[in-house]
């Protein structure tokens, strides 16, 4: 398989997966005080990276930590 985008924004990752901790769509809600379609709305856009398994996404936590990291900004 290769590291070009599927279908859905999803993004098949490469590399050694031991140590990986997998998050469920509605952790990753929970985590971001979001809905789960606004979790899923990231996925298919291709802005949050995730696996799927059959019918349901899992998500990478460093995927979701890089995602609040990027996407902060200071006001004022």
């Amino acid at each position: 398989m290769t590291n070009e985008s599927q279908p859905g924004g999803v993004t098949p990752i490469g590399g050694d997966l031991t140590g990986v901790r997998f998050l469920t769509v509605a952790e990753v809600a929970a985590l971001m005080r979001v809905s789960k379609m606004s979790v899923y709305r990231l996925i298919h856009n291709g802005d949050l990276e995730a696996v799927r398994f059959g019918r349901s996404f899992r998500v990478p936590e460093k995927a979701v930590h890089a995602y609040l990291r990027d996407a902060f900004f200071e006001t004022g």
